[in-house]
């Protein structure tokens, strides 16, 4: 098991992206492309590929679990590729500095086949601690579709705020996260 980081402009392999449509885009009937976000390049990512032994023979490594983090400007609300509106993070409305830099993971995704192991919790706290380490960042925040909640809740992370419709893909749960402490100095 090889798990990879990239940071902001790095390049990234077909594969990974190849994941996240497979495992997010594909089941909402959404068409090749939309698993590209426009401020990919702006993100930190972080993928698992599995070595040939491990993934049956094939000839080369196999991504097989995908996720990213990217720092968050304003209250968080975008507008998906898939022609979804994911709302702001109230607490982020507010000029707070005790929340900042604040963060959010997005396009968490695990081949079926491997789900359950382990994998996106590798991903998620390579993503966490490369964001506290690249950006400084304080907090974490995240719109969770509402299967993943139990994942996400065993990683540290709290849902609030009540549930909401994402058009064109489901209900979710807005989550977060304390990543570091506020310097005191």
């Amino acid at each position: 098991m090889n798990l990879i980081v990239a940071l902001p402009g790095e390049p990234l392999p077909k594969e990974y992206f190849d994941v996240r449509f497979e495992v997010l885009r594909k089941p909402l009937g959404s068409p090749r492309g939309s698993e590209l976000l426009n401020d990919d390049d702006k993100a930190i990512h972080a993928y698992i590929s599995l070595t040939p032994a491990l993934s049956e023979g094939e000839g080369a490594e196999k991504i097989i679990a995908v996720g990213r983090i990217a720092l968050i400007a304003g209250d968080g609300s975008v507008k998906d590729p898939v022609g979804s509106n994911c709302p702001a993070f109230e607490p982020l409305s507010s000029s707070s500095s005790d929340l900042r830099p604040a963060v959010q993971i997005r396009q968490m995704g695990t081949l079926p086949e491997f789900q359950g192991k382990g994998f996106a919790a590798k991903i998620l706290f390579a993503l966490e601690e490369t964001a506290k380490q690249h950006w400084n960042a304080r907090t974490g925040w995240l719109q969770a579709r509402l299967n993943a909640i139990p994942f996400y809740e065993k990683c540290g992370w709290t849902s609030y705020g009540e549930e909401y419709d994402v058009n064109k893909v489901g209900a979710h749960s807005s989550m977060w996260k304390k990543l570091r402490e506020r310097n005191t100095q």
